[in-house]
């Protein structure tokens, strides 16, 4: 029984991926100018990274407002890249998400707000069990006033951690959208020991957070 255990907590630990401690985020990366996505049909795009896309994806596709989540990879230089590059921290992306929301229901502060609510914002490289430069925190911003607006709300975080807030904030280049296994995950695989024991304790914290930004049926 003892090896189960531990067996099923190695698993736990690892499943969404292998640790990387390579640094990635070079400076022309960081100092491009932001890429603004054009709204269509009413609705704009936000990015996020914030560990395993499994655990954000889900958070984000609770919230009122929001159309849908795509798991994906950002950040980094590499061009298409795959779930095993991304794993090996070279690629400079970490695992992110494509917010789709409604501009007229909630906007980009109340999502950023979504974020620090849903994570450990002093955690470097990592999140929760999941190690590494590809599970790095991030938020991208697109514009201007995006801009001003995370470095507003990280501010004012500050005060509230004894810890240093370890979040990046990086100007949008692109999202590459991850393969297909990873799309909507946790909805699709509610047994998985991952999901179980990392994903939805991360999401009944955040639940408890931001009960009035629940959608209706997003009770578990």
């Amino acid at each position: 029984m003892k090896f189960y255990l531990l067996a099923s907590l190695f698993f736990t630990l690892s499943a969404c991926g292998n640790p990387s401690e390579k640094t990635v985020t070079l400076p022309e990366i960081a100092n491009a100018e932001p890429v603004e996505v054009p709204v269509q049909n009413g609705l704009k795009k936000a990015y996020f990274a914030s560990g395993c896309f499994w655990c954000v994806e889900a958070v984000f596709e609770s919230v009122i407002g929001v159309k849908e989540v795509i798991s994906g990879y950002s950040g980094g230089h590499t061009k298409n890249p795959t779930y095993e590059e991304s794993n090996t921290g070279t690629t400079g992306h970490a695992e992110a998400v494509e917010v789709i929301y409604d501009p007229k229901v909630i906007d980009f502060a109340t999502l950023t707000d979504v974020y620090f609510g849903s994570m450990d914002p002093t955690q470097k490289n990592g999140q929760g069990p999941d190690m590494g430069s590809q599970y790095r925190s991030i938020i991208f911003y697109q514009n201007a006033e995006q801009k001003k607006t995370i470095e507003a709300k990280i501010k004012a975080l500050a005060s509230e951690y004894e810890k240093a807030i370890s979040v990046e904030v990086l100007p949008f280049q692109k999202f590459w959208k991850a393969e297909a296994y990873h799309q909507d995950y946790k909805k699709l695989h509610p047994n998985d020991p991952y999901i179980r024991n990392v994903s939805v304790p991360r999401f009944n914290r955040f639940k408890k957070k931001f009960p009035q930004l629940l959608k209706e049926n997003s009770s578990h």
